[in-house]
């Protein structure tokens, strides 16, 4: 395993620092995070990515390739609703074929609430996310701003079947499946589904799950990978939902693509996000005045010309549902982040916490951050 270069004490210290003055407690993490978890909220496409773990018998594991969904499965077995909790340690990600580090330094805080999201909390965190990138005393970064939320309201501005704009909703933070509802424009159907998954689509997924045991047991094999029965039985039966609904015009996947492209100040992101949206716009319009909120906070502790604004910044994991935060350095370039973060409401659900709890946070690379670092 390739171990990220040792980052001088004082350069942790001192992006730690803005995190623990924010009111943070600092929190560990369990090395060990459920396999299927992991997959479940990044996708298969992560699976070469992580360290598998297995004892004889038991189920299979993985070393935490970060600390957010940890903290959060911390922070719902504590059985609160608010909580700060600050972080510094090693995470772990596989990467053949590449000379990066497989095992590095992360630096973050994760912030919980059973307060509905606020412009106030998220701009809290982008500005966070500078500061403690900022620390590490390199002069070339910029702060890029996303939000899967806007996206979610651009859909509903356009004239678009219900279905068809909850599977664009769903894919909303993984780029590979949006090109591909994109690239199936002009179809009166999705060609996918398949047989199996056309007979699954009329039970409920206790049934589907059911079903598919019973035809396990009568071949004599096992399933592999991580998953079980029931998240297979799920995935087949939206595979089959996706089969029968139609497909994106070329106009409406031109808009799409439009909106995923722009790249601009804020101002005129936001702008051209307006001269792209479709009729029916109030979701879009109210997604908009809370930017409004947000930037002004954030022009307060941002240098002039340091945002950018971007529809399609999103991270390896499709948990955010809200602003997505990245920080960067001109000199890494944009696939070598110092920041990331966001806001992610719904992961917590997903873990089986409360409907009402929020939470929005940021991790930072001090070796990225360092002036004295690489990638």
């Amino acid at each position: 395993m390739r171990v990220e270069p040792s980052v001088p004490g004082d350069v942790l210290s001192r992006v730690l620092a803005p995190f623990e003055a924010a009111g943070g407690q600092r929190i560990d993490a369990p090395l060990l995070q459920p396999l299927n978890l992991l997959l479940d909220l990044a996708g298969e496409a992560m699976h070469a990515r992580l360290f598998v773990v297995q004892s004889e018998g038991g189920a299979e594991s993985c070393l935490r390739p970060d600390f957010t969904v940890a903290i959060a499965r911390q922070h719902l077995e504590r059985g609160l609703a608010d909580g700060r909790y600050v972080y510094q340690g090693p995470a772990y990600r596989a990467s053949s074929g590449s000379s990066r580090p497989e095992e590095f330094v992360q630096t973050g805080l994760e912030v919980f609430s059973a307060d509905q999201p606020t412009a106030e909390a998220d701009a809290e965190v982008a500005g966070l996310a500078w500061a403690a990138a900022s620390a590490g005393g390199r002069q070339d970064l910029s702060l890029w701003l996303g939000d899967v939320a806007l996206f979610a309201a651009f859909i509903d501005s356009l004239e678009l079947s219900e279905a068809l704009a909850r599977r664009l909703k769903r894919v909303a933070g993984r780029p590979r499946l949006l090109a591909a509802e994109l690239a199936r424009a002009g179809q009166t159907a999705v060609d996918a589904g398949g047989r199996l998954a056309g007979l699954l689509s009329g039970l409920s997924e206790p049934e589907a799950a059911a079903l598919l045991e019973e035809v396990w047991a009568l071949a004599g094999v096992e399933p592999v990978g991580g998953r079980g029965p029931a998240e297979i039985a799920s995935r087949l039966v939206r595979k089959s939902e996706a089969a029968s609904a139609l497909a994106l015009t070329e106009v409406q996947a031109e808009s799409i693509r439009a909106f995923m492209a722009i790249n601009d100040t804020s101002t005129a992101a936001f702008a051209q996000v307006r001269t792209l949206a479709g009729s029916r716009a109030p979701a879009l319009d109210a997604a908009l005045a809370l930017w409004g909120k947000r930037l002004a906070l954030l022009e307060t502790v941002i240098p002039p010309g340091c945002m950018r604004f971007t529809p399609s910044l999103g991270h390896a994991f499709d948990y955010y549902d809200g602003i997505t935060i990245e920080v960067r350095s001109a000199a890494l370039g944009p696939d070598l982040p110092v920041a990331v973060g966001g806001r992610y409401d719904s992961l917590l659900a997903r873990l089986g916490g409360r409907g009402d709890l929020h939470a929005v946070g940021c991790m930072v690379r001090p070796w990225r951050a360092w002036a004295g670092g690489e990638a």
